[in-house]
């Protein structure tokens, strides 16, 4: 479990951005929305295969100018 605590003379706004960038850093929050729902693994793999496509799309697109 991620901790983040309050430094003296520091504002919550500052301590709240330190606790999200620890949370993306350790991957918490995609695997929470990962499980939000089930995905079948066909259509797990099908979005994968959606997503290189459109990788793929944008490296060959910005290589070509």
């Amino acid at each position: 479990m991620t901790q983040v605590q309050v430094k003296p003379n520091e504002t919550l706004d500052q301590a709240l951005k330190r606790f999200k960038k620890q949370i993306q850093q350790t991957g918490v929050l995609r695997e929470a929305r990962e499980h939000y729902e089930y995905q079948k693994p066909s259509d797990r793999k099908r979005k994968q295969i959606a997503a290189a496509k459109r990788k793929q799309k944008l490296k060959n697109s910005t290589s070509n100018e």
